[in-house]
């Protein structure tokens, strides 16, 4: 076009606009994370994992996919750590936990729920976590001493964001026109 502007138009669904909302809820409490003043490093509550729970349970893996990806993204930058190992450390732990998570949920659900999606997740976060670390950042095996550390966090924060998760999926959704759902 000589002398004209071209424009693209992208046109969000509501599929795009509830996943953009949950990601934002998730973003807003991975912040809160990492306010959190803790002891040891890389053990932390995993707040965002509680929306990832409820996504996961109300839409699918692939939208928990989506909510969990653009929270490492999106949190990293808002917390000037894109790129830097804390970025790949929760890039790892993500994956993994996402990897977790499209095994576990397929389990029958009488027997299966958010408590034991959380702590299979938690586990396969920290897993993946010191096992990068292990190849990439400290690479002795002295680390693996911090692995009953990380263990009990796992179960513990697993848990109770399970529990969390559990108890709001208790409650009826809230369409997008702000109705509760029957």
């Amino acid at each position: 076009m000589a002398g004209g502007t071209r424009s693209i138009r992208l046109t969000a669904t509501p599929e795009d606009q509830r996943i953009a909302q949950l990601a934002a809820a998730a973003i807003g409490l991975s912040l809160v994370d990492a306010a959190i003043p803790l002891p040891l490093p890389g053990v932390k509550p995993g707040l965002a994992n509680i929306v990832t729970l409820i996504v996961l349970a109300r839409h699918g893996w692939a939208a928990a996919a989506w909510v969990s990806g653009l929270r490492v993204l999106a949190g990293s930058l808002l917390l000037g750590q894109f790129l830097s190992p804390g970025f790949f450390m929760s890039v790892s732990g993500a994956a993994c936990s996402l990897t977790a998570l499209a095994l576990v949920h397929r389990l029958p659900r009488r027997s299966f729920g958010p408590v034991s999606w959380s702590i299979m997740a938690s586990f396969a976060h920290i897993s993946g976590q010191l096992v990068l670390a292990r190849l990439w950042l400290v690479p002795h095996d002295g680390l693996f001493y911090l692995v009953p550390v990380f263990a009990c966090a796992a179960l513990a924060f697993g848990v109770i964001n399970g529990l969390i998760a559990a108890r709001l999926l208790s409650e009826p959704a809230i369409p997008q026109n702000g109705a509760p759902s029957a």
